[in-house]
């Protein structure tokens, strides 16, 4: 890859992940950096807010339905964009069905310097093929290690094609074999995070899992991988924390969370940075808090634009406006520290 590479992750669902990604690629993008997005949850959340509904039906249509329609090549309607390989399930496509390795997908430009590699829900019968071909790389296994870093490959094209600084990675909430190819494909980990009692036992688990993973294919797999075949370090670095704020005031909350607010650096110390006793190393590694925008979501969804991108005739009007010029600020400052860390700047 050309510049470096940070998967989204939490493997506790709701706590805005996929809108932090979403909003981080474009703010960075605006500071000047070129972002690629990269969408390896099933779900395609991140996805369906890039892109619009006709978009979205002409990008999964699988190529029979394309052969039937006489179209030798998918063109996105109103935009002019040619789309020859589309998915990252079309990418896979050849693994799962056995026919081959994996097929270069074209980055979809989203606006200069910002791009998206699109995910598809048909990523997710990958699952079980993903899962088999971990445990026969163990022993050496070509294909299986083929398998395993497959999306590290997908990725590293793409992100060379556009020759991205930095590669955001979103991924779903679990801990299942799609996210850990996915997670082993990223140099650096950041962690969106909600104050309360799941988001802290999620990431108690969260923490030696990621480690796992690391150990287990630097240390047995790595060491086995063919010089033909480009695979990752999974160096999965904790580049830090975000707490996503729940519906209340920032300077003002209440004592549950206020509780749960204070365990977090000691968990994640614990946990991710796997220190024995840990103090406040943890406080180091949080990069921001950011206040909940849920009003402003409506509108962004509508407009299909960021929220600090809203104006007036999106419906942004009087105080709504104050509030807008707060999440920009918001998300500049988050994403100046996150390049800040991620790149060394």
């Amino acid at each position: 890859m050309t510049g470096t590479s940070i998967a989204l992750f939490n493997n506790k669902g709701g706590v805005g992940t996929t809108t932090l990604a979403y909003h981080l690629a474009h703010m960075l993008e605006r500071l000047g950096f070129a972002v690629l997005a990269v969408d390896l949850d099933p779900q395609s959340h991140l996805t369906s807010m890039c892109l619009d509904e006709m978009e979205l039906e002409d990008l999964w249509a699988h190529p029979s339905e394309l052969i039937a329609q006489g179209a030798a090549e998918a063109r996105l309607p109103d935009t002019g964009r040619v789309r020859k390989d589309r998915t990252i399930a079309d990418a896979v496509r050849p693994i799962l069905e056995g026919t081959g390795d994996v097929s270069p997908v074209e980055p979809v430009s989203l606006r200069p310097g910002l791009w998206l590699l699109p995910g598809s829900l048909e990523l997710s019968r990958f699952e079980d093929k993903l899962s088999s071909e971990w445990f026969r790389s163990f022993a050496g296994d070509v294909a299986g290690i083929r398998t395993t870093a497959a999306f590290h490959r997908i990725i590293e094209q793409a992100s060379r094609s556009v020759e991205a600084d930095i590669v955001l990675i979103d991924v779903g909430p679990n801990l299942g074999a799609i996210n850990r190819s996915a997670l082993i494909s990223a140099d650096q980990v950041l962690m969106p995070l909600a104050a309360d009692l799941f988001s802290l036992k999620g990431l108690s688990n969260l923490g030696p899992t990621l480690r796992e993973w690391r150990s287990n294919w630097q240390r047995t797999m790595l060491p086995l991988v063919p010089s033909g075949i480009s695979a990752p370090p999974a160096r999965m670095t904790p580049l830090g924390y975000v707490i996503m704020q729940p519906e209340m005031r920032l300077d003002r909350p209440v004592k549950a969370y206020a509780r749960w607010l204070e365990r977090i650096p000691w968990v994640y110390a614990n946990a991710v940075l796997d220190e024995d006793t840990p103090g406040t190393a943890g406080d180091d590694f949080a990069i921001a808090t950011l206040r909940n925008y849920r009003s402003l979501m409506p509108l962004a969804h509508d407009a299909r634009k960021p929220m600090f991108e809203l104006k007036a005739g999106d419906g942004a009007l009087g105080s709504t406006q104050t509030y807008v010029r707060t999440c920009y600020r918001e998300f500049r400052d988050l994403s100046q520290k996150v390049a800040q860390r991620a790149l060394g700047q």
